[in-house]
């Protein structure tokens, strides 16, 4: 039976990291039943990233969008995009977890890239996210920090997790960690999408390229929803296009 739901991570699943997606993309999911996506990414990234990428009066009406790891939901209506909700920190969330981050850099010895793109630590009001290149690295340059870098951040991500037990910690693309309220990720996410609509979560599928243990998809593993891992956008469009057909 084909899923009545389709939900999807952004960077690496929908388009390149911090890439737009192609039209030919967007062409395809204007034709799914329902549609969801999920992602590390701010609301103005999905604004410039994903929404960019569709033809002019598009109707998003079939579409729910889950910015921050799902601290923020906006929905299409009437014509335009409408938050649903903001899990946003409060002045005090913001300086604990930064001064904390911060200390945790500083202790851990972190790496530290001769050059950076943008800031290192981005507050979204809803999400902390460190970016060990900073929020504009180009991609090619994120994935060799990660192939000689990626075990620092890993142990980064686990003394975080530790020191801020109240908040949700984990990795994110290529160099991040992002941290958001405690319980809101992706499952969180998903399971809101559920409510939404009244569809099931055994009658969704999540596609991602990170459902790997430790991925940063892998946290929607727990919903029971079905999963369908992808190496990259040629892959995702391989599978729509067969959803489609079916």
């Amino acid at each position: 039976m084909s899923p009545r739901a389709i939900a999807f991570d952004l960077d690496g699943t929908l388009a390149e990291s911090k890439q737009p997606m192609t039209s030919a993309m967007a062409e395809l999911l204007l034709q799914l039943p329902v549609v969801a996506v999920l992602s590390g990414a701010s609301w103005p990234q999905f604004q410039s990233q994903f929404l960019s990428a569709f033809p002019t009066g598009s109707d998003f009406s079939h579409m729910y969008l889950f910015p921050d790891n799902a601290a923020q939901c906006f929905v299409y209506k009437e014509g335009q995009w409408h938050e649903e909700y903001n899990m946003v920190f409060s002045p005090e969330e913001i300086a604990e977890i930064t001064t904390i981050l911060i200390n945790e850099i500083e202790e851990a010895d972190f790496p530290q890239p001769l050059e950076t793109w943008g800031k290192q630590i981005e507050n979204r009001g809803a999400q902390i996210s460190f970016s060990a290149l900073g929020q504009q690295a180009p991609l090619e340059a994120k994935k060799a920090w990660r192939a000689e870098h990626d075990q620092q951040r890993i142990l980064l991500c686990a003394t975080l997790s530790e020191k801020l037990p109240k908040y949700s910690v984990r990795m994110g693309g290529e160099t991040t960690i992002d941290i958001t309220k405690k319980g809101i990720t992706k499952a969180h996410g998903l399971r809101t999408l559920a409510e939404r609509t009244s569809i099931p979560l055994a009658e969704m599928v999540y596609v991602g390229d990170a459902l790997q243990e430790g991925g940063n998809d892998s946290v929607v593993i727990e919903t029971g929803v079905q999963t369908r891992s992808v190496r990259g956008p040629q892959d995702t469009e391989a599978f729509i296009q067969e959803l489609i057909s079916r």
